[in-house]
């Protein structure tokens, strides 16, 4: 399966060396989410919506997406491999003959092409049919052989992209081990030079490596002994590019999952698997930094197929609600029902809005873009399994049943929470991240200051007391001003939290996870809300009567704004004025039908009793659900 947990150590690596190197020159970013966490708007890459597909990639992505969509609804069955645990090979086949297992490849190597916003539509139909098939593909393509197209040398690309592209050959992504958690240090897996220094002979083991059972081409991560500038050697993680021709590498039969059923994953093994020198992806020593581009570079693709999965979602409740009688009543005219489904639909729309914006950037060639994919990926998730829940529980007993295949997608749903960075870490990794990109800029404005700065000095108090640069209205349609005004707001008390949580616990914020969640929440929120400010009022440009985007933006906008000022307040005020230590120590909630809300935090020998009440639902809803889709 798609390793998640190199990343918690990514985020804590990087917390402590970017602290350490505090000194050095701070570099600006165009990083929306980076720039917010110094309480700024940066809004090139947001404002306008970066959504630019001409008229030939339209083209192209059409040809592309109408024999794919044939496939979907009339070859693959996503029950049958569901209920076999696995997808034929001879369909996998045919799925490549359309070009799906080559989308982002250049033509040179025998691929489609596509750009990334392209890519993202395709996944978000694969994503609507079959979660198991996308896996299979986004671990092919947006993992699996991402690592050749990012850092392969002209060689290693004319050997292997034509296989790959064309499916001839399947890609796997081999990172996770059994001891590699949180610290990447404590990978076992070893590469260790032939004696002619023509080879690496790689032993050790993979475990959840998804296409493990069939791939032939493996992206590898191994330690390796690396000399250090002082002579001496250290083993540092490398990549290497490992085919099973090689000699050595067997896998385990297939895992036996919750859910994603039809795609295949088991463990990989290699036992003196000799690897020809040229073999080594990037330079010898830098495999974490290989991983994370790899990881960062596809991640729009989990939040693409989460769009698809919740449209799906959406459509067979809305025909279920049209159509279900009782009491005399079609059951989309009460009132509980209506809240639902404008919840389901505002959540696809704010995925839908950060995907096609990130893949869009990728494209137009931003390259700081980590912290909002790593937010796509985390509200996407729960935002599809929010959707599908409810698609469940309107349906009642029938969605409870396999037929309806509900079911099936909840179950495939539940990984993507887990796999490639699971969401709690994710969350610690945008958090630590933006703080240290602040943390940054704050000790250097300080020196400034102490050393006599006083255009440094006066520019910080005009920021602060007239708001500088936080004004991003004349970006927003006149129907939106309200919502861009309070998001404005949310935006100055962001970066004033953030200033008071490291001035507070300095560097001992990296080990502050209550308060960093919280931040990354808001910082969720923030982002996801300036993405549906930004595509609605692409739209409403383009078109004044449409009423729905306007609704839909005005609704979420609301909603989120209420979430990023609870957020921030338990951030900054360690949750109803309890001290910190109690709170750090073990927190328990507990929900009674009389009390909802009640929470109780305990510390030998003390004990809290607190309410917190619920987030006052909207008070109207729409009476008719339209699901805008993005035009591309």
């Amino acid at each position: 399966m798609l390793a998640s947990r190199f990343l918690r150590n990514g985020s804590k690596y990087v917390a402590k060396s970017q602290f350490r190197s505090a000194s050095k020159k701070v570099e600006d970013s165009k990083s929306f989410v980076m720039n917010l966490f110094r309480g700024r708007t940066v809004t090139e890459h947001v404002f306008p919506y970066p959504l630019n597909l001409d008229a030939d990639r339209r083209e192209t992505l059409n040809l592309i997406l109408g024999p794919t969509q044939q496939f979907l609804e009339g070859v693959n069955d996503p029950f049958k491999n569901d209920e076999k645990a696995e997808i034929p090979m001879e369909q996998l086949k045919k799925f490549a003959e359309l070009g799906a297992f080559g989308a982002v490849v250049p033509e040179e190597y025998e691929g489609a092409g596509l750009v990334n916003a392209q890519m993202a539509r395709l996944a978000e139909i694969v994503g609507g049919n079959d979660l198991g098939l996308g896996v299979v593909m986004g671990a092919h393509q947006s993992i699996g052989y991402k690592g050749i197209l990012l850092f392969g040398t002209p060689e290693q690309k004319k050997k292997y992209l034509p296989d790959v592209a064309t499916a001839r050959k399947f890609a796997a992504f081999c990172l996770t081990e059994p001891s590699s958690g949180s610290d990447a240090n404590s990978i076992k897996t070893k590469a260790v030079k032939s004696d002619d220094g023509k080879h690496y002979i790689l032993n050790g083991g993979k475990i959840w490596i998804s296409n493990g059972g069939f791939a032939d081409v493996f992206t590898v991560f191994a330690q390796t002994p690396v000399k250090q500038a002082d002579g001496s050697v250290k083993d540092k993680v490398s990549a290497f590019i490992v085919e099973r021709g090689f000699g050595g590498v067997t896998n385990s039969p297939p895992e036996k999952k919750m859910g994603i059923k039809g795609s295949n994953t088991a463990e990989v093994h290699f036992d003196n698997t000799k690897i020809p020198v040229e073999n080594l992806l990037g330079q010898e020593g830098e495999g974490f930094k290989v991983a994370m581009n790899i990881l960062n570079n596809g991640r729009f693709g989990i939040p693409a197929a989460m769009t698809g999965c919740m449209r799906w979602c959406i459509q067979k409740t809305v025909d279920h609600v049209n159509s279900r009688v009782q009491f005399g009543k079609t059951i989309k005219e009460f009132g509980n029902v209506q809240e639902k489904l404008v919840d389901m639909v505002q959540r696809v729309y704010a995925t839908e809005s950060v995907v096609y914006m990130l893949a869009s950037n990728m494209d137009r060639g931003v390259s700081d873009y980590q912290l909002e994919a790593a937010i796509g990926k985390v509200m996407s998730s729960e935002n599809a399994w929010h959707v599908c829940d409810d698609a469940i529980q309107l349906y009642g007993g029938m969605g409870f049943m396999r037929e309806t295949g509900l079911e099936r997608v909840l179950r495939d749903i539940r990984i993507f929470r887990i796999f490639e960075g699971a969401n709690d870490v994710m969350r610690l990794f945008v958090a630590l991240t933006g703080i240290q990109h602040a943390g940054k800029h704050l000790q250097q404005t300080a020196k400034e200051i102490k050393k006599g700065g006083i255009g440094t000095l006066f520019g910080e108090l005009k920021r602060r007391t007239v708001g500088g640069d936080l004004d991003f209205s004349s970006s927003v349609h006149s129907s939106l001003q309200n919502e861009a005004k309070g998001l404005s707001t949310s935006i100055s008390l962001f970066g004033k939290t953030v200033e008071q949580l490291l001035l507070k616990h300095k560097r001992g914020i990296i080990d502050r996870q209550y308060e960093l969640i919280r931040l990354a929440d808001a910082a969720i929120d923030i982002y996801s809300n300036m993405a549906v400010l930004s595509r609605a009022s692409y739209v409403l440009n383009q078109d004044k009567d449409a009423t729905h985007d306007l609704k839909i933006a005005q609704l979420y906008s609301q909603n989120a704004s209420r979430r990023i000022q609870k957020n921030l307040k338990e951030a900054s005020s360690s949750y109803v004025g309890v001290d910190d230590n109690l709170f750090i120590k073990r927190v328990a909630r507990c929900f009674t039908p009389i009390s909802y809300g009640l929470f109780i935090i305990i510390e030998p020998p003390s004990c809290f009793v607190g309410f917190c009440p619920p987030i006052d639902p909207p008070k109207t809803a729409l009476t008719t659900i339209v699901v805008v889709a993005i035009k591309l």
